[in-house]
């Protein structure tokens, strides 16, 4: 004889508290701009200062196309900013977010790798 039990009650705080499914697939969107690998060296490479694209290409070894073309991605997610200096384009984090979400995922990472 099989038993059930009422899930009712969590069932209703969980149906009251969950975002709505808009805002769960703005989240997942956002996670998925985190999963490559260009990005995130990108976003990383901005961690200590602020870079034109030619900088950032040079750091990466890559070309400054495929660095701008990650960059608009980047800030039309409103994950960078930037500011124009004469010809020169600067970008930066958009704001400490950006930053508690990486550090948060390598916390995650090395806890995972020690064994916690």
């Amino acid at each position: 004889m099989s038993r059930t039990h009422d899930h009712s009650g969590i069932l209703k705080k969980v149906k009251d508290e969950i975002p709505s499914d808009e805002l769960i697939c703005d989240l997942a969107d956002l996670f998925k701009l985190f999963g490559d690998t260009t990005r995130a060296k990108i976003l990383f490479s901005l961690f200590e200062s602020e870079m034109c694209v030619c900088a950032i290409a040079e750091f990466l070894g890559m070309t400054q196309s495929a660095i701008s073309h990650q960059l608009k991605v980047l800030r039309d997610a409103n994950l960078v900013g930037s500011r124009r200096e004469g010809k020169t384009i600067y970008y930066f984090l958009a704001d400490d977010h950006v930053r508690i979400i990486i550090d948060m995922g390598f916390e995650h990472l090395i806890e995972e790798r020690e064994g916690r």
